[in-house]
């Protein structure tokens, strides 16, 4: 490669050399390394070089290279370790740099004191903000600066020379839950400025990993997010965010139509904010890369996201949905989901629970639907749950209670349900239930079923898309009713349909939660919370056996059971006969319609 000088840049080459023979060491060791940096097309690199610049002497030459560079648009000091005072001297030569526009400044303070930092960041961004300067990336990451590192860039943050900012890379900064706030409010500040301006703040890329943030830093930032409304990539992953953090979170995605890029990495999802993502990634249509890895979205919330799967993220290249606790069948149900996304380059379900069997199913399944090259490795599979593992509800859904951020958002956001359907709080009322309903429903019978008559037809009103553990609730009570006797069969069969017709007919998601909450109850999901399985009787298997064979239950609806009640025959050991009859009738269904 040929390197273009400028003139300018001779010169200084000149003086460079003299000054190496002349000066001290230190200023010999500068020179030196200078000599091997990269300067041209507006960007002056001294990226790892390692130097320790105490002084304004120890930076004399850097700082004359910053003075005769006319269009200096880019500043690499990433891998340095960067003074007070050399921060005020280079400080002072980038106060005429107004084309300045990228600062790659991570890894910048080895070895200083922590109240160092923000004077040599105030210094710096005082500099730019004299200069008129616009920059559009900022990169402090690694830099252990804390909250009060976040100070020391918080009126550059709010001013003009940020107004044009479109990356922004904090990561392992260490910022808590104070520094996320501040970081929140300079943020809120520069769109709102820039916007009264005309020209609102387009944020593209915030990274902000590794920086215990927690739940009420996120949802700070997630206000801000969704005023900003330009995202299109969120990096914020081991930042010890929960369910609340996750669903504001979400919340603010949905306001991000060009998000292309979301990791949250080892941050603790659980059931509640797997179903608020999966409301949010329902209508981001530029999803390409989703990382949930670490995140324990367990079986319920992988079966929600592949839900939207099914019905939505067109052009998705990338999902980490590893070390989740996801088992086999859930596992089955998300690759099967991924089997006509075009763009689809890998899908990591490693270390999850799904046992030396079901990682062979899984290639197997892959294999099947020539998708075999995109599966990631399972080598780190953590095998399958053992059996008390399986009774024990009490899990991370009770840390959301005793979260210190449980604000309320009512104020800024919709209210999001359990089965991550958002509704307003004002949202309409379902019909009044008659007595006659309400008689059957709190203690159900057949001969009941039948004096209701024409009433029966109402019962479909009492479940809700939005409310799926008392929908399956009514569904369970209703068809452990069947039997074969002719008038109670029609009966039951007819409340049957309308009932899973209303519950089917909905979103993807909607019907999903619907039938995981279902197959929660039925023993044949693991679920989370205290959700109490039912005795199951053959009537309620051989009214899915009805169900599974009429128009309103879809493929997926039919392929999501099958996968079920294929891989969990042992819980429905008590009515053998009435699962094999569903078994047959489902084996039935996906071939017919294959």
């Amino acid at each position: 490669m040929v390197l273009k000088c400028s003139p300018a840049f001779c010169d200084l080459t000149s003086v460079c050399l003299y000054r190496v023979i002349m000066a001290s060491d230190d200023i010999a060791q500068l020179a030196d390394a200078l000599s091997k940096t990269h300067v041209g097309d507006g960007d002056l690199s001294y990226k790892g070089l390692g130097l320790k610049l105490d002084n304004a002497e120890s930076v004399e030459e850097l700082v004359r290279e910053i003075e005769l560079y006319k269009d200096l648009r880019a500043l690499r000091l990433e891998g340095n370790t960067l003074g007070v005072e050399a921060a005020q001297a280079i400080a002072k030569a980038l106060k005429s740099k107004d084309q300045l526009q990228r600062c790659y400044w991570s890894d910048m303070f080895t070895g200083r004191l922590r109240s160092e930092i923000p004077i040599a960041l105030r210094s710096l961004g005082s500099a730019i903000m004299s200069a008129g300067a616009r920059l559009t990336e900022l990169d402090l990451s690694d830099n252990a600066f804390g909250p009060d590192g976040v100070k020391g860039i918080e009126q550059l943050l709010r001013s003009p020379s940020c107004h044009t900012l479109r990356e922004l890379r904090l990561n392992n900064c260490g910022m808590g839950i104070g520094g996320g706030k501040i970081l929140a409010e300079a943020l809120t500040e520069c769109h709102k400025e820039s916007s009264a301006l005309g020209a609102p703040l387009r944020l593209r890329v915030f990274v902000a990993g590794r920086n215990r943030l927690e739940n009420e830093g996120a949802s700070a930032l997630a206000k801000a997010f969704k005023f900003i409304g330009s995202l299109e990539e969120v990096h914020m992953p081991q930042n010890g965010i929960n369910y609340s953090g996750v669903v504001a979170l979400a919340l603010a995605m949905q306001h991000n139509p060009e998000l292309r890029v979301l990791n949250l990495n080892d941050n603790t999802f659980s059931k509640r904010g797997t179903l608020a993502m999966a409301q949010a990634l329902r209508v981001l249509r530029n999803i390409q890369v989703i990382n949930f890895g670490d995140c324990l979205v367990r079986s319920e919330g992988a079966i929600a996201l592949a839900a939207v799967l099914t019905e939505g993220l067109p052009i998705l290249k990338e999902l980490n949905l590893s070390f989740g606790e996801i088992t086999e069948a859930a596992a089955l149900v998300v690759a099967q989901a991924v089997v006509d996304k075009p763009h689809m380059e890998k899908v990591d379900l490693n270390g999850n629970c799904l046992g030396e069997e079901g990682c062979e199913a899984l290639r197997e399944a892959m294999e099947n639907m020539d998708k075999g090259d995109m599966l990631a490795s399972l080598s780190d599979d953590e095998g399958e749950p053992d059996e008390e593992e399986e009774d024990d509800d009490d899990d991370d859904d009770d840390d959301d209670a005793s979260d210190e951020c449980n604000e309320d958002h009512e104020d800024d956001y919709e209210i999001v349900k359990e089965n991550g359907v958002t509704r307003k709080e004002d949202s309409p009322t379902k019909p009044q239930c008659s007595v006659e309903i309400m008689s059957f429903l709190s203690c159900p019978s057949a001969e009941k079923l039948i004096q209701l008559g024409e009433m029966r037809t109402n019962l479909h009103q009492q479940v809700e898309e939005s409310d799926p553990n008392k929908a399956a609730d009514i569904f369970l009570k209703i068809a452990s009713l069947y039997n074969e006797e002719p008038e109670n069969k029609a009966a039951v069969l007819e409340v049957i349909d309308a009932v899973l017709k209303k519950l089917l007919s909905g979103t993807t998601l909607q019907s999903y939660c619907f039938l995981s909450t279902l197959l929660v109850k039925m023993g044949l999901l693991k679920g989370e919370g205290k959700m109490k399985k039912v005795p199951l009787v053959s009537g309620q298997l051989l009214c899915l056996e009805h169900a599974v064979q009429q128009d309103y239950f879809s493929l997926h609806h039919v392929s999501l059971l099958h996968t079920f009640v294929s891989k969990n025959s042992e819980a429905l050991k008590s009515c053998s006969s009435a699962r094999e009859r569903l078994h047959s009738a489902l084996e039935k269904t996906c071939n017919n319609q294959h």
